[in-house]
């Protein structure tokens, strides 16, 4: 049985990437800030719930020590958790949403090597974003070129670097970093934007269910590799 561990999964692409594990028989675990909510939606799903705050170190070692006591080892974590961070560009948001985005990587991920070291076949996607390709963000021919988001973009070129470090240091573990494609989730509610979240959550599912000689170290969409 497959043990997966997806962040920020109450809603949105992670729930729907949760419920695509199930079906394939994993055994899912959703991490969410909110109890209520998390508790909610591991119910609806038949998955199981950890409480999981990514800006706090205290949350997430508490949730991957839960995972290790039932399950000794993790086979895959999603690091979905995001936040949008729109507005006004200042310090106190540019800290939240690097928090969030970027430095909630290296929380969670670090907590959950001792666990995916234990796997044979440990796999590490993560959620990234075209806003934060240098390639997509000038071509006046792409949608991010108009996209007002510099602090969105900029924790998701921070979070793309950290899934490369990782795939060099950790060479036993696939990290690879996803461009899920536009998707209606609450996040892209004010643009009116997206597709449905299955169709991003299959690329999830996808990348993270590769063979053991799959790529490692890359930034992808459905179609492939993108240049960033």
């Amino acid at each position: 049985m497959t043990v997966t561990l997806i962040t920020g999964a109450n809603k949105g692409i992670g729930f729907e990437t949760a419920r695509q594990f199930i079906e394939l028989g994993h055994t899912v675990y959703i991490g969410a800030r909110d109890v209520e909510r998390g508790e909610k939606a591991a119910a609806e799903l038949g998955a199981r719930f950890v409480q999981l705050d990514v800006t706090d170190d205290a949350s997430v070692g508490d949730a991957l020590a839960t995972v290790e006591a039932a399950e000794g080892r993790l086979d895959v974590l999603v690091n979905n958790a995001g936040v949008l961070g729109a507005g006004p560009v200042d310090g106190p948001t540019a800290l939240r949403v690097f928090d969030t985005n970027a430095v909630g990587i290296v929380r969670v991920t670090e907590a959950a090597l001792p666990l995916l070291r234990k796997s044979p076949n440990p796999v590490v996607v993560t959620l990234s974003s075209s806003m934060g390709s240098f390639w997509a963000v000038t071509n006046p021919d792409r949608p991010e070129y108009a996209m007002p988001l510099a602090l969105y973009a900029a924790s998701k070129s921070a979070a793309t670097m950290l899934t490369v470090q990782y795939a060099k240091s950790e060479p036993a573990i696939r990290f690879n970093a996803l461009e899920p494609g536009t998707t209606a989730t609450d996040m892209t509610a004010a643009f009116g934007i997206g597709r449905p979240v299955a169709e991003s959550a299959r690329s999830v599912v996808r990348l993270a269910t590769l063979g053991p000689d799959g790529p490692t170290g890359t930034f992808t969409d459905e179609r492939g590799v993108l240049p960033w």
